[in-house]
């Protein structure tokens, strides 16, 4: 899972750099489904960061990845 879990974020990624902004995997719980990530650069300051995380990220996440339940900014 972690795997496919890195793939998906390397194909957000170049989305988020155009913006100055970045994407950083620090943790996958299996168990619970749950994907820990850390925006940063224009990302980790940005008003519409959560939006960033939930509609683009989790939802690209939950989408291609079986058993994301959940993308939490850390």
């Amino acid at each position: 899972m972690k795997e496919k879990v890195k793939e998906v974020l390397d194909k957000i990624r170049p989305i988020l750099q155009a913006d100055g902004g970045d994407v950083e995997l620090v943790e996958v719980d299996e168990k619970t489904g749950k994907v820990m990530v850390k925006l940063t650069g224009a990302c980790g300051g940005c008003p519409m960061s959560q939006m960033t995380l939930k509609f683009g990220i989790e939802a690209e996440l939950r989408k291609e990845v079986p058993g994301v339940k959940e993308v939490i900014n850390v």
